[in-house]
C-alpha cells in the first residue's frame, strides 16, 4: 500500500454531520445523510476514494448517544469495524458542532477515551462542523479558547483542530478560511504531519484487540456476578473480589 494512503475514522454524536462531512472530504455524495435528528448511520460504513490525487478511506460509524443504538452494541461495532480496516486507521476525526461545549460534548470525548484508551489522541484531530456558526472574522482557533474543556481536549490532540461547514461553504470564493475545499486540504496537511510525527503508525489492531479484550472480561464478569459463581473462580482476579467483599456477594 502507499505510504501516503490514509484510513480515517470519524467519531462523534448523533447528529454532529459525520456523513455529511465525509461526503465534502470525498466531494459527491457517497455516504447517507438524514435531515432529522435521528441517526442515518446504524452500521460502520467504509468507502475509499481519491482525493487530490491519493487514495483516502472513510470510515463513518454510528452516533454516540443515539437512541436507537445501545451503548454497547455501539462499541462492538465501532471495534469491529475498525479492526477489519486492517492495519489500522491513520487518524481520528472527533466531530464536534460551533456551540457551546456542553456535558454532552464532554461524555463523548470520555466515551471516546473509554472506548480506545488515552492512546487514541495521539491520532486524532478536533474537526468542528456548523462552522458559519463562527462571528464574523472568528478562527475556530478563538472559538476553541473560550471554554476550557475544549481548550483540554485541544491539548489533547496536539493541538490538531479544523472547521468545515457541510451547508454554507461549499462554494465560497470570498473567503479562503470559509472555504471547504481550503480546510479539506488544511486537514489532510495536518493528518500527514501527525501520521510523520506518530513515526507513520497507524492505530493498530494489537491496542484495539487489548480494548476488545478488556470488555470480553467485563461482560465475563457480569456474567458471572449475575449467575453467583463470580466468588467461587478460582480465576476471578482478587481486585474483584475485594468488590464483591464490599457489595456483599462473598
Amino acid at each position: 500500500m502507499d505510504e501516503s494512503d490514509r484510513r480515517i475514522v470519524i467519531l462523534g454524536k448523533t447528529g454532529v454531520g459525520k456523513s455529511s462531512v465525509a461526503n465534502t472530504i470525498f466531494g459527491e455524495e457517497v455516504f447517507n445523510i438524514n435531515d432529522t435528528a435521528n441517526s442515518e448511520t446504524s452500521k460502520c460504513q467504509a468507502e475509499t476514494r481519491s482525493v487530490n490525487g491519493r487514495s483516502i478511506t472513510l470510515i463513518d460509524t454510528p452516533g454516540f448517544f443515539d437512541t436507537n443504538t445501545p451503548a454497547e452494541g455501539l462499541k462492538s461495532e465501532i471495534i469491529r469495524c475498525i479492526i477489519e480496516c486492517a492495519p489500522g486507521p491513520h487518524a481520528f476525526l472527533i466531530l464536534l458542532k460551533v456551540e457551546k461545549f456542553t456535558e454532552q460534548e464532554m461524555a463523548v470525548i470520555s466515551t471516546i477515551d473509554e472506548y480506545f484508551s488515552e492512546e487514541v489522541f495521539k491520532y486524532a484531530t478536533v474537526l468542528f462542523t456548523h462552522g458559519d456558526d463562527l462571528k464574523k472574522g472568528q478562527t475556530v482557533e478563538e472559538y476553541f479558547h473560550q471554554n476550557q474543556h475544549a481548550s483540554d481536549l485541544l491539548k489533547k490532540c496536539g493541538g490538531r483542530c479544523h472547521v468545515i461547514d457541510n451547508k454554507y461553504w461549499e462554494n465560497n470564493q470570498q473567503d479562503e478560511y470559509r472555504s471547504n475545499q481550503f480546510q479539506v486540504e488544511e486537514l489532510l496537511k495536518t493528518i500527514d504531519e501527525m501520521v510523520k510525527a506518530n513515526e507513520g503508525r497507524c492505530y493498530t489492531n494489537e491496542m484495539l484487540q487489548a480494548v476488545e479484550e478488556e470488555i470480553q472480561q467485563e461482560e465475563e464478569v457480569l456474567i458471572k456476578q449475575s449467575s453467583g459463581t463470580l466468588c467461587d473462580d478460582p480465576s476471578t482476579p482478587r481486585g474483584v473480589l475485594f468488590l464483591c467483599v464490599l457489595c456483599g456477594c462473598a
